[in-house]
């Protein structure tokens, strides 16, 4: 049914793994549309009750999105693909039924957007996370900037987003961003066993906490700010240096241009 995602119900319990191990599981336009599919399916499947996101393979959950994908793009494009992304990511955020992330490695850029996107997430002892768009002169184009704000506060998202430095599952902990790291063999059991007890729950109750815990202090003037911005990197040359620099594998030669 997929190409690039493995979906499986068991007691109640959508797991979605995006299957891209070669690719370090980036996000490219058929993931994201699959994704989209997916929790489509979360909505509209009465039998399953919650979902966990995660990555395929022990290096990564999504390393990022597939920057080939961004060479060339203009300005309205930028904000076209960011858009696209807000539209994805609300959807798991806005979700009545509980999504939780399930961090086995690497989760970095749209990937660490994606975690941030869903309810809650447990990590992986292994796991890292990082939004590194400034290395390529751009900025989180997925609700980074907004949603990093909201579990880290203003200080750790300021320093996060414009160094581009990346932490690892015990410091996203102690920043707010994970609930709980534990080792990797124990991370879909884990996140299984709080599902589970979730599940037990009252289900409308579960979408009125959601909703309820969405709407605090919550507007979409940051997220539409966001989209604007980001488009408005695709203008500019460092952005596309970054983006060659990286797929030449080479340090970018930044201008403020």
């Amino acid at each position: 049914m997929y190409e690039t995602l493995l979906v499986d119900i068991e007691e109640g319990i959508c797991t979605i793994t995006i299957n891209r191990p070669d690719k370090l599981n980036a996000l490219n336009k058929t993931v994201m549309g699959e994704l989209d599919k997916a929790i489509d399916g979360v909505y509209n499947n009465e039998a399953i009750k919650s979902a966990i996101i995660t990555g395929s393979g022990n290096k990564a959950f999504v390393a990022g999105a597939d920057i080939s994908e961004f060479q060339g793009l203009t300005k309205e494009q930028g904000m076209a693909l960011a858009k696209r992304g807000h539209d994805i990511f609300l959807k798991i955020e806005r979700a009545p039924k509980p999504i939780v992330a399930a961090v086995n490695g690497f989760a970095l850029g749209g990937g660490c957007e994606l975690a941030l996107a869903c309810h809650f997430m447990i990590a992986a002892d292994s796991a890292k996370f990082g939004q590194p768009e400034v290395n390529l002169g751009l900025i989180p184009g997925y609700g980074g900037t907004q949603r990093l704000v909201q579990v880290a506060g203003k200080g750790r998202a300021m320093e996060l987003l414009m160094s581009g430095r990346m932490i690892t599952a015990q410091e996203a902990q102690g920043y707010g961003m994970v609930n709980e790291v534990v080792p990797p063999r124990d991370l879909l059991p884990k996140v299984k066993e709080l599902l589970q007890t979730i599940q037990s729950k009252a289900p409308i109750a579960l979408a009125n906490i959601i909703d309820c815990i969405n709407h605090f202090d919550h507007t979409q003037k940051g997220y539409d700010r966001e989209i604007q911005k980001f488009g408005e990197c695709f203008a500019t040359e460092d952005m596309q240096e970054g983006a060659t620099a990286f797929l030449e594998k080479r340090k970018p030669s930044f201008k403020g241009k």
